[in-house]
Parts: C-alpha cells; sequence; structure tokens
C-alpha cells in the first residue's frame, strides 16, 4: 500500500535565495575585512569591509542587506575573529579601537544604500538601477558610515569629535575609491543576474 503526501512549501524559493545571498555577504564581508592595514595607535585599520555593505546594499536591498550585515556583526560579537585584523567580541565592538560605530554604521549603510537603490523593501534586478541612483546609494552609505563611525571613535577614544573627524578624513577618499570600485564591479556586469 502506497501512500501519497503532498509537498507543501514551508519557505518560497526567492526567501531562500535571498537569504543564501545574505549568508554569502555576510561570509565575503567576513573575508574581506581580513584584508586590512593596522594603522599606528587608536586609529581603525584600513580594511575592505566597505565592500560588504555596498554589495549587501545592492544586491539584497535594506531588509536582506541589513540581514547580511546583521549577521556578519552577530558572529563577531559571537567570538568568531571576522573583524578586521582578526579581532571579534562585543568587546572589541563597544570599545576596541573605537571602530565600532563603524561596523554598526556598515549595517545602517546597508540598509540605507539598500533603501535608495532598491526604493522598497524587495530587491529589484540591479541592471534596471541607473548608475547615478547606485552611486548615490553608495555615497549616502558612506555617509552614514562616518556619520554613525565618528563620534563613537570620539565617545571611546576621548578625542573631542572635531578632532575624530580630522583624524577620519583621510580615510574618506580612499572610501570613495572603494565606492569607484564597487560600481565598476556593478557595472561591469559581474554580480548582475544572468
Amino acid at each position: 500500500m502506497s501512500q501519497q503526501h503532498e509537498s507543501v512549501e514551508l519557505v518560497g524559493d526567492e526567501t531562500v535565495k535571498h537569504f543564501t545571498t545574505a549568508v554569502l555577504i555576510a561570509a565575503l564581508t567576513a573575508a574581506l575585512s581580513q584584508v586590512s592595514i593596522p594603522l599606528p595607535g587608536t586609529l581603525p585599520p584600513f580594511s575592505l569591509q566597505p565592500f560588504g555593505m555596498f554589495f549587501a546594499g545592492l544586491l539584497l536591498g535594506p531588509l536582506w542587506g541589513g540581514l547580511a550585515l546583521a549577521l556578519f556583526l552577530l558572529v563577531g560579537i559571537a567570538g568568531v575573529p571576522v573583524f578586521s585584523n582578526g579581532n571579534a567580541g562585543l568587546g572589541y565592538v563597544l570599545v576596541g579601537q573605537g571602530t565600532g560605530g563603524f561596523l554598526v554604521g556598515f549595517l545602517v549603510g546597508a540598509v540605507v544604500a539598500g533603501a535608495l537603490i532598491h526604493r522598497g523593501i524587495e530587491p529589484r534586478d540591479i541592471a534596471s538601477v541607473s548608475l547615478s541612483v547606485q552611486v548615490l546609494g553608495f555615497v549616502a552609505a558612506l555617509v552614514v558610515v562616518y556619520a554613525i563611525g565618528v563620534p563613537w571613535l570620539s565617545a571611546v577614544t576621548g578625542l573631542p569629535l572635531s578632532r575624530a573627524a580630522v583624524v577620519m578624513a583621510p580615510y574618506f577618499p580612499l572610501d570613495l575609491v572603494k565606492l569607484g570600485i564597487a560600481v565598476a564591479i556593478v557595472r561591469g556586469g559581474y554580480l548582475a543576474q544572468r
């Protein structure tokens, strides 16, 4: 006697696809954060972490892009050495070298970039997003990262806010170069869904 069972789809294919991509971008962000250059004193290291934020917002929109960076942060807070130079833990995020604000900023930046680029919760085909909208989303994400990161750096290190802004100023042009590279990768079709 053969029994017939009807299959039930508990989670839709799009949800699985978005979640899988979020996990992959979290892993990519962790890998990119290991490509970092420690700087003297209490300066945050120069790293490739912003690429994770850019790609999360661009590929996944605000909801799933935010999830990708939240996963990255949670794994690091849990103790896995995914932050730049192999750092990890809640203490590193809260105090560390004052970099916690930038890490939180990456999460918020991914949400902001995703919201501006996709103009809604659900991601849309990135081939349909103009270059100017992509650049606007990425620049807004960087502004958010600095708006959160610089005051956090000031609070943790005891630097006056204006001095913390001066300390971080040389990073911004380098982050703009990263932004340009991210846009070139996207415009080159390396991330487009085919």
